[in-house]
């Protein structure tokens, strides 16, 4: 690290979807290890996020993955969720960075300086890094919420807003997994009552 100086990237995953809880990550990469491939998780396979979700736990000086729940999501909107998620992750790192570098426009309030960088998932290594991680865990959390609700097919939207997931829903109901803030499953709750 150069003069020891910590710089933290973070990313949230999941904010989009209609079911689940909104991941985020934190990560401080070594500089001495550089990890190639690093882009924004959303550009690169399921296989090759899997393996470079592995090569920054074992080559990164810290790393966290946090979450906020469908509840707390419907309860103070998915943006401060995210940013909560954010927080979580920051402060669970086992170092406290010295700065911290978010994807997107807004920053979570942690005390630390800390900077937002609009597609700094493509840009910053360790922003790169925390997508990755946030995504792979929300998916993992995903496939095993489809494991116990298999009918409205996680496994294979994740719970985003599909035609599929939009016909399950209509079909099954709405889960307690699903997010009742957001308008499409609002809309389900509405047309059943």
């Amino acid at each position: 690290m150069k003069n020891n100086l910590f710089i933290c990237g973070v990313d949230e995953a999941g904010r989009g979807p209609l079911a689940g809880p909104v991941y985020a990550a934190a990560v401080i990469l070594d500089s001495s290890r550089p990890i190639k491939g690093l882009d924004d998780s959303k550009k690169l396979s399921e296989k090759r996020r899997d393996y470079l979700a592995l090569e920054i736990k074992q080559h990164a000086v810290a790393w966290a993955i946090a979450e906020a729940s469908v509840k707390e999501i419907d309860s103070i909107n998915i943006l401060r969720a995210s940013l909560l998620a954010m927080r979580r992750a920051i402060e669970m790192l086992q170092i406290r960075p010295h700065e911290i570098l978010v994807d997107g426009l807004y920053c979570p309030d942690t005390g630390i300086p800390s900077r937002a960088i609009v597609r700094g998932d493509s840009t910053v290594m360790s922003i790169s890094a925390a997508s990755i991680l946030a995504k792979t865990a929300r998916d993992a959390a995903m496939l095993l919420l489809h494991n116990v609700q298999p009918q409205y097919g996680f496994a294979a939207h994740k719970g985003y807003a599909t035609e599929a997931h939009l016909m399950a829903l209509k079909m099954h109901g709405v889960s307690a997994e699903h997010r009742r803030s957001f308008r499409p499953v609002r809309e389900i709750l509405q047309q059943s009552k």
